[in-house]
């Protein structure tokens, strides 16, 4: 590069990408501050940048990405990418990478914990001791449910959909079903899972797990009308985006027993409030969107969104391109 390229990078992530970036010769501008940039901070600093590196929590629509096309490309610290106006973005010529894959195992993990979380009311009666409610042993208080033989539905088989189902088939012997709009017989192979329709999963999983993208398809996907098709001893899982359900009818569901539990490590809106009534149901267990929280994911999502930055700049291409059809422009 003959003048060194200017990265506005919106939050302190993981310093070994940003040490990729600088050893490449890169000038970055960090946003330190213990808060997001709010949309005019954002455009401001943008203005000055040749890219951005940013993260689910920053808007890039198509109003900011009018005033910035400027920018050469967006590399994105996360595998979804719905706060960016993918379509504005391709037609003003702008790549914009993601970093899938690294952050699998890490939220397959906890989509996994959740489901035992909810089936057993762990966090419900980690409060109790909390608030000095351990009394003696009742033997027909506090019971949940086992989830050997148990039928696990999946909404979405992606890359943390299918280790979500190994671990649940090799853990407890579960039958796989899963909803996408295309068949993965690889998958369907290995796991002896059977595609069905959406209908079927609600009606025939006991433990569903949202693993899908957020779009306007899956937008509110898991509604009123959703929920009444499911068991009454199945438990929901979303790891996904919170937008996926229905907060105030998944709500409904578990106050009425449509449902017998939920793990949330997504909410709608995020953060959630403190007087969630979801948050003091006992057989709900929710976290505040840490699926990818180990230091082994966020440092690979670091060296993905530097190496699509680097590579891009070296060879015109990235690795991890979310809009392919921008480099053929």
């Amino acid at each position: 590069m003959d003048k060194a390229k200017r990265i506005l990078v919106t939050r302190e992530f993981p310093e070994v990408g940003l040490e990729q970036l600088k050893s490449q010769g890169f000038a970055l501008t960090q946003w330190t501050r213990d808060r997001p940039m709010t949309p005019s901070e954002l455009l401001e600093r943008a203005m000055d940048h040749q890219a951005l590196l940013c993260t689910v929590g920053d808007r890039v629509d198509r109003p900011f990405l009018e005033k910035c096309r400027h920018l050469e490309i967006i590399s994105q610290y996360a595998v979804g990418h719905d706060n960016i106006d993918i379509n504005a973005a391709t037609d003003l010529g702008i790549p914009v990478g993601f970093t899938p894959d690294v952050m699998s195992e890490a939220t397959a993990d906890i989509a996994f914990g959740l489901m035992i979380a909810a089936s057993r009311k762990m966090f419900f009666l980690h409060k109790t001791i909390l608030n000095g409610e351990w009394g003696y042993f009742k033997p027909t208080s506090n019971l949940g449910m086992e989830l050997k033989g148990k039928t696990l539905g999946i909404f979405g088989l992606g890359r943390i959909g299918i280790k979500m189902a190994e671990r649940c088939k090799n853990a407890y012997g579960m039958e796989v079903l899963y909803h996408n709009r295309r068949s993965d017989k690889v998958a369907e192979k290995a796991l002896n899972a059977s595609r069905v329709s959406f209908d079927e999963l609600l009606a025939k999983s006991d433990i569903l797990s949202v693993h899908s993208v957020l779009s306007d398809e899956t937008r509110g996907r898991f509604d009123q009308a959703a929920f009444k098709k499911m068991k009454p001893t199945a438990i929901f899982i979303n790891t996904a985006r919170g937008a996926v359900h229905r907060e105030s009818d998944l709500i409904e569901a578990l106050g009425s027993k449509e449902i017998w539990g939920a793990g949330l490590d997504v909410t709608d809106p995020e953060p959630m409030a403190t007087d969630n009534p979801l948050l003091s149901m006992e057989t709900v267990a929710v976290l505040p969107h840490v699926g990818s929280g180990t230091m082994e994911a966020r440092d690979g999502m670091s060296r993905l969104a530097a190496d699509n930055i680097i590579e891009f700049y070296r060879s015109g291409t990235l690795p991890h391109l979310v809009n392919p059809g921008v480099l053929k422009q």
